[in-house]
């Protein structure tokens, strides 16, 4: 339990370090790969809350490489929810 409240803190300042780009900013900029997609799969939790509240933020980039990083957002969203789901057991 002390990890996880250790651990909240950490992942809160983290998901801070998300950038918010508009889409024609986006046409404008490189296309983000793997590193990018599992750094956004990661802070997914924090994205989605933050996206009910506020309608500029996305949880996916939408200036992306494609497959490598759909593969990173997968790794790195079943690491944050699916990784939790374990421990519980």
């Amino acid at each position: 339990m002390r990890n996880v409240l250790l651990l909240v803190p950490v992942l809160l300042v983290l998901a801070g370090c998300a950038d918010h780009v508009s889409f024609t900013e986006a046409a404008s900029r490189e296309p983000v790969g793997f590193l990018h997609g599992l750094w956004h799969g990661a802070i997914l939790p924090f994205s989605f809350v933050i996206s009910l509240f506020d309608g500029g933020t996305a949880i996916y980039a939408i200036y992306n490489t494609g497959g490598w990083y759909d593969f990173g957002y997968l790794l790195g969203a079943s690491g944050i929810v699916g990784g939790g789901v374990a421990a519980s057991r």
